[in-house]
């Protein structure tokens, strides 16, 4: 794919204000919403909560500068039928960053959140306003 971009003279690009990773654009937000206010901002960028699909992707979203060790919602949820776990995209969960005696559904926590320095999930109430990390593929964009 290397070649194909060269000879099209295009190659792909993250927007403004999103950061690369992998295969992928980020979007780290500054203000806080609840999960599904958090969900409706990514859709309207064409993007959507984050998905996890690797130790190396959970690193860098814990790790980076704006947010560093700041609570943050992902795109992982069992709202649909409790204990059974779906990232927004459909895909069940495989890979687990889960803390210590987490998921516990105290108080009905439904939606997942990364906190901590390990980068490990907890789940929380989805009421509550935190920050959120969206995730899209990269548009082609000119050279």
């Amino acid at each position: 794919s290397c070649c194909l971009f060269l000879l099209s003279g295009r190659k792909p690009g993250c927007p403004s204000g999103w950061i690369s990773f992998g295969f992928s654009c980020y979007f780290f937000s500054e203000e806080k919403k609840s999960w599904d206010e958090a969900r409706e901002f990514c859709r309207t960028t064409e993007a959507d909560l984050v998905v996890i699909n690797s130790k190396e992707e959970n690193y860098f979203l814990f790790r980076v500068k704006p947010y560093h060790f700041k609570p943050v919602w992902i795109g992982l949820t069992d709202k649909v039928q409790e204990g059974t776990w779906k990232w927004v995209d459909g895909s069940p969960l495989t890979l687990k960053f889960w803390e210590e005696n987490q998921p516990d559904d105290y108080k009905e926590e439904d939606c997942v959140q990364i906190r901590h320095a390990a980068g490990s999930w907890n789940d929380f109430s989805c009421e509550t306003s935190m920050r959120w990390i969206c995730e899209k593929e990269p548009k082609i964009q000119p050279v």
